[in-house]
């Protein structure tokens, strides 16, 4: 069978997009074989996986490509040997990367903080490149500050009644997520403060995803 392909996107940097890619990858491979493939030029996925080889840490339990020729990852659906593909994409809309990766994803997540300019930013880049897909998405409220979840919650509601689709589930901030991404490991292997929290707000997110995938 080809395997899924769960694409994480946003056409602006800064916004959790690779932290989203990792850790979901890391989580989905606890119960699916799972290639992660680094489309961005900037490589941070790579980066940080990379780290982890460093300084002798055990791999993350999914394989990692690194891979931007539009060509190719058009083809991704062909590759064997996993039942999940997560694709960390290149923040710009006009990426030619990007434009291969759509039109074969199952499933586009979204990252955004829930700061206002954020969320317009997103809500046209939805409405310009997501929805005449016509592929399943969700936006994900990323960088969310505990002490101020009302932003959030607003911002939910605010996706919502534009029909955007959103997750329920979303990713507070701790330092935890910037240490692992130092130590190059997912947040699964993290064992410092806050790691429990931090790795319960992905697993929550992987959760939302699978269930939308039965439905």
């Amino acid at each position: 069978m080809a395997p899924k392909i769960l694409a994480v996107f946003n056409g602006k940097g800064g916004v959790g997009k690779t932290t989203t890619a990792v850790n979901l990858a890391a989580i989905l491979a606890e119960t699916h074989s799972v290639l992660l493939v680094d489309a961005d030029s900037q490589g941070s996925a790579s980066w940080w996986v990379g780290r982890g080889d460093r300084t002798k840490t055990r791999p993350p339990g999914f394989d990692v490509s690194q891979e931007a020729d539009p060509t190719l990852l058009g083809k991704l659906k062909k590759v064997e040997g996993y039942e999940l593909i997560v694709v960390d994409t290149p923040p710009a809309l006009n990426s030619q990367s990007l434009a291969a990766v759509i039109p074969i994803a199952d499933y586009l997540l979204l990252p955004t903080p829930p700061a206002p300019m954020d969320i317009a930013a997103l809500v046209q880049t939805v409405k310009k490149a997501i929805v005449p897909s016509g592929v399943l998405h969700r936006v994900l409220l990323t960088k969310v500050d505990s002490r101020s979840l009302g932003e959030a919650l607003e911002a939910q509601n605010m996706l919502m009644e534009l029909d955007i689709p959103t997750c329920h589930a979303f990713v507070r901030t701790y330092k935890a997520h910037e240490r692992a991404a130092l130590e190059g490991v997912a947040i699964t292997q993290w064992k410092g403060k806050n790691a429990a929290e931090a790795r319960a707000d992905y697993h929550r997110v992987a959760n939302e995803i699978q269930r939308d995938w039965r439905s």
